[in-house]
């Protein structure tokens, strides 16, 4: 049996070939996805994945990919674990993943400045910030009144539902 970290590093290359299966430019580490490989003292490996959001369809595949992959390398005890916490961010995802999303069309959301992250947030210094109480507002008056339209009877909600959208100017 090959040493710990031996192991390790051939874990870790049999995780990185793994791919997303909804976006296959990417692989689950460029995506932000694979969060840790490690090889415990019986030289059994887990990896760690982070759904992108909570009721991902792909879990089952990454998870099925990733196992296989490694069983391939010969880890047949190899062991996947789901890590909730903390929740995945588009932060994690690699700049070689943001180019190759970029390239197919996709761009990833903007985040924060890292005050954000630190606590030290200030919303009118990021104009994506800035916009997003208003926009919670609107949204919150808009479900009110949809409330007391079926409250009323009323059968015409799509012109209510329409508010929803964000106004111009909003996110710049």
């Amino acid at each position: 049996m090959p040493d710990r970290t031996e192991a390790l590093e051939k874990a870790w290359a049999a995780a990185a070939r793994v791919v997303d299966p909804e976006l296959p430019m990417l692989t689950l580490i460029d995506l932000g996805v694979l969060r840790d490989v490690t090889v415990g003292d019986d030289g059994k490996v887990t990896a760690a994945i982070t759904p992108t959001y909570s009721g991902c369809p792909a879990m089952a595949a990454m998870r099925d990919d990733l196992m296989r992959e490694l069983q391939d390398a010969g880890f047949a005890d190899a062991r996947v674990r789901v890590a909730l916490e903390p929740a995945w961010t588009t932060d994690w995802i690699t700049e070689k993943g943001k180019a190759a999303l970029a390239e197919a069309g996709i761009s990833p959301s903007r985040s924060c400045p890292s005050t954000f992250r630190a606590g030290g947030h200030q919303p009118s210094a990021h104009p994506a910030c800035r916009a997003l109480p208003a926009m919670r507002q609107r949204r919150r008056r808009t479900q009110l009144r949809i409330r007391l339209h079926r409250l009323q009877g009323h059968v015409p909600l799509p012109r209510v539902l329409g508010t929803v959208r964000p106004r111009e100017g909003d996110l710049t």
